[in-house]
């Protein structure tokens, strides 16, 4: 039947068809680098490298694109406590994180732009909202979406503008300048011992959101097929980057995936928690292929626990692979075709549904023990 998937945009299971036949143009989320990746990176990455194997192997041409936010608030702050630049600390956090993918056997991106290198770009698109009556510049502030211009904004999260605005609870600036409290900075003025750009706004530096619809749309054009992340991004920044690149009348993204957030010992990470932990930690203590093997032992779109248990179990399983291939190798068994590959298929067209996938080459593995 071919490859469904679930659309977070419709909230129900669709047929995925490519804007070119036999190619795939896909985006994912990548890090803002300014601490060592956690488990959660650990996980959404493991997740869209499965998803993007899957559809190459299925015999897709596919192009994918994952940015690196390097210019940000976290960034700006954790550089001026240790008296180096923001191009200094980002460069040493994205290396680190790249270690620890290369660890986990996830591909590089054919393409992994970073903000602070796409200015130009960021510029022309707010540029456009603001010539199509979208946003709006304060001076001495900078340029803000507004939000009430455009009537389906929240179409991706399933929130109203009436919603947001008597939500205590949604992520929304609050600054006395803006229109409306749930506008959202596109352009931010400069401040002192910030890093700023030359615009047409005054000197300032690029919102979070605007980055990726700019960078998204130049590098694979309007109406890409699929756009990734974890499903804390759903709003507001997958919401945002769908009002800018729409506002400014690009076609955005046509499906959307979103990957489960990761609990630690029953709790959901959370910053306010710190209960962050350490990705390479976890791969020092069990390896990157049970860490791997947890990750898609379970469906995507559901919530994860990872700690010492589940790894350890993971690992075990992992081993037990191994002895089978000890065995074959000791035997003189030879590789042979790889023969039929239905139940695998079946399961990864059914919403990428790994556990299924994974059943099926368990019981593979039970036919060669025996």
């Amino acid at each position: 039947m071919g490859l469904r998937l679930y659309d977070t945009a419709s909230r129900s299971i669709v047929d995925f068809t490519p804007r070119t036949p036999g190619a795939v143009a896909m985006y994912v989320c990548g890090p803002t680098v300014y601490d060592v990746p956690h488990l959660g990176h650990g996980r959404t990455a493991v997740v869209f490298d499965v998803v993007r194997r899957y559809l190459s192997w299925a015999g897709n041409r596919v192009t994918f694109v994952s940015n690196i936010t390097d210019i940000e608030d976290r960034i700006i702050t954790r550089a001026n406590e240790r008296g180096i630049s923001t191009e200094e600390l980002s460069r040493t956090y994205e290396l680190a994180y790249w270690e620890q993918m290369d660890r986990l056997g996830v591909l590089r991106p054919d393409e992994m732009p970073r903000a602070t290198e796409f200015v130009a770009q960021l510029q022309a698109l707010i540029a456009e909202l603001i010539g199509r009556g979208h946003a709006y510049a304060i001076e001495g502030s900078g340029v803000y979406f507004q939000v009430d211009t455009l009537a389906d904004y929240g179409k991706l999260s399933h929130r109203n503008l009436e919603q947001l605005l008597g939500d205590a609870g949604s992520r929304v600036e609050v600054d006395e300048e803006k229109r409306s409290p749930v506008d959202f900075a596109l352009w931010k003025a400069a401040k002192p011992g910030e890093p700023s750009w030359d615009s047409p706004w005054g000197p300032g530096r690029p919102g979070w959101h605007i980055e990726c619809s700019a960078m998204s749309l130049e590098i694979l054009g309007d109406g890409f097929d699929i756009h990734g992340g974890g499903d804390d991004l759903v709003f507001p920044h997958h919401e945002n980057e769908i009002a800018q690149s729409e506002g400014a009348g690009h076609p955005f993204a046509r499906y959307w995936l979103h990957s489960g957030m990761v609990n630690v010992d029953g709790v959901k990470m959370s910053k306010s928690l710190g209960n962050f932990l350490n990705l390479a930690d976890a791969i020092d203590a069990h390896g990157a292929r049970a860490f791997r093997w947890l990750v898609v032992q379970h469906h995507y779109r559901k919530q994860l626990e990872i700690n010492d248990d589940t790894l350890r179990a993971a690992s075990a399983a992992v081993d037990r692979l191994d002895a089978l291939a000890r065995r074959a190798r000791v035997a003189g068994v030879e590789p042979g075709p790889l023969g039929d590959t239905g139940a695998f298929a079946a399961a990864m067209d059914d919403d990428f549904d790994t556990p299924a996938a994974v059943a099926a080459v368990l019981s593979v593995v039970r036919d060669a023990n025996g």
